[in-house]
């Protein structure tokens, strides 16, 4: 692995396992500071993972990108690979194993930081049909979102419009909106507000996987030539001329 893409991987690292700290702990935060009002809890997670994942794509946007999600890499690859644009193979497979490393980290420090165990098992299952509808619809809006930001010039507005996105889709899908295989691995090692029993995540990463497909067929009609800024998502990063500096 080069200097240049080593970099990059780490940000991707730790920019997801910040993310998985703050939606794990704040969803143990709210279960001890509301734990009688479930809707409430909810809200101040999907507050504080909203903000969280914002500040984060600030952060770490103009050195990896900031894609925090194995399918928002895939796409960005499937796009410009022959446009010679986004994500090389290499590039995707040491973003993929560096994003999904650091959601476990992620979910460990939480717990750390809260006096709880390193890891532990999620009972809550979530494998029924209406739940992967909803991981299809989260994933999807969220990658053509992404990719509609960066074809259309309006990059500045990503970490707003993620945030907001995910955090919107919190409440109107059924499943909360993990829409990212990574981090629905690292949610499986936490048995609290966030968790997913590990038998449920297969069925939920099958169903993000899907939604980048229909994102896929989505951008094909409404941003034909979204591959030309794939370098952009989700906010222009390094080019590999200046990381070389």
């Amino acid at each position: 692995m080069s200097l240049a893409l080593a970099r990059r991987a780490s940000a991707e690292f730790a920019g997801t396992a910040l993310l998985v700290a703050a939606v794990v702990g704040s969803g143990i935060a709210a279960t001890r500071l509301s734990p009688d009002d479930v809707g409430l809890q909810l809200l101040e997670n999907a507050v504080a993972t909203a903000l969280a994942l914002g500040a984060l794509i600030l952060m770490f946007g103009p050195v990896s990108g900031a894609h925090f999600n194995p399918v928002v890499s895939a796409v960005d690859w499937w796009l410009g690979r022959r446009a010679g644009t986004g994500l090389t193979g290499r590039d995707l497979a040491a973003y993929a194993a560096a994003q999904t490393g650091g959601a476990a980290a992620g979910t460990v420090l939480a717990h750390l930081m809260f006096g709880l165990p390193a890891v532990t098992w999620s009972r809550t299952g979530r494998a029924e049909g209406h739940l992967w509808l909803a991981e299809v619809v989260a994933t999807a809006g969220l990658v053509v979102l992404v990719f509609a930001l960066a074809r259309s010039g309006r990059t500045a507005a990503a970490p707003a419009a993620v945030g907001a996105w995910i955090g919107a889709a919190y409440w109107f899908t059924s499943s909360t909106s993990f829409a990212n295989p990574a981090v629905t691995v690292g949610r499986a090692l936490t048995d609290t507000f966030a968790g997913i029993a590990p038998a449920s995540v297969p069925g939920f990463v099958a169903a993000q996987l899907v939604g980048g497909v229909v994102a896929v067929a989505a951008l094909a009609v409404w941003y034909p030539h979204a591959a030309d800024t794939a370098d952009a998502v989700v906010l222009p990063h390094l080019t590999r001329e200046n990381e070389a500096r």
